[in-house]
């Protein structure tokens, strides 16, 4: 058997995929790295296998968690070659295949496609776990469970039940309660209003380029 556990996480942004990497090292007593792939990549030859090496040779027999977020950016599908440049960049796929599957701990991908991640990986991850966009039953629960305890709500509305028919996942319901929260601190006021959400939801949507439509309009 091969050493070590790897698993992927795919799915839309905002949908859990770090929390419950971080959640795993939580319940299991061990430090998750999250790896900034930013500080791994580089543009000379050979460095980016490099960067890589010694990050793995540090996480050796550590019993760490490696999470490599947004990882289509290094795991992605190798090209046919056509130039020197998608020579070199196969081989770092290659050179990373074979590290990770030597790994003798647990890596976790996160990523928003799987089909954006290469064969070669999804072959050799011993779990792949996808993380849906959250139905309404379950965005009310993540309402109720991301506004503070014990708040009350303007004119004593059922602002979870009510918002839940916006389709936004667990990422954007957590800007939007920080955004309501603070308006309402700023207006001194002792609860968050109805309003003040929906224009909270309204930036949400208008952030991934979509047409805010308020749902509550005739309701």
């Amino acid at each position: 058997l091969k050493p070590g556990y790897r698993v992927l996480f795919h799915g839309p942004p905002g949908t859990g995929k770090t929390l419950t990497a971080t959640l795993l090292g939580k319940y299991t007593g061990r430090i998750v790295f999250r790896i900034d792939l930013s500080t791994m990549v580089s543009k000379y030859i050979g460095e980016t296998e490099k960067n890589l090496a010694g990050l793995f040779d540090k996480a050796h027999n550590k019993d760490w968690i490696l999470f490599f977020d947004e990882a289509d950016s290094l795991f992605g599908k190798r090209t046919n070659v056509k130039d020197a440049h998608d020579r070199y960049a196969n081989q770092e796929v290659s050179y990373l295949l074979q590290r990770v599957e030597d790994f003798n701990g647990l890596v976790i991908l996160a990523s928003n496609f799987k089909s954006n991640i290469d064969e070669a990986f999804l072959r050799r991850f011993n779990a792949i776990i996808p993380f849906p966009f959250p139905n309404k039953v379950e965005r009310e629960a993540i309402w109720r469970v991301s506004l503070p305890p014990k708040i009350k709500f303007e004119c004593d509305l059922d602002l979870p039940k009510l918002l839940s028919a916006f389709e936004l996942t667990g990422g954007n319901i957590i800007n939007v309660v920080q955004y309501s929260c603070i308006q309402a601190v700023a207006q001194g006021a002792d609860r968050p209003s109805l309003d003040d959400a929906l224009k909270g939801i309204q930036r949400e949507t208008e952030k991934e380029g979509k047409v805010f439509r308020n749902l509550l309009e005739n309701k």
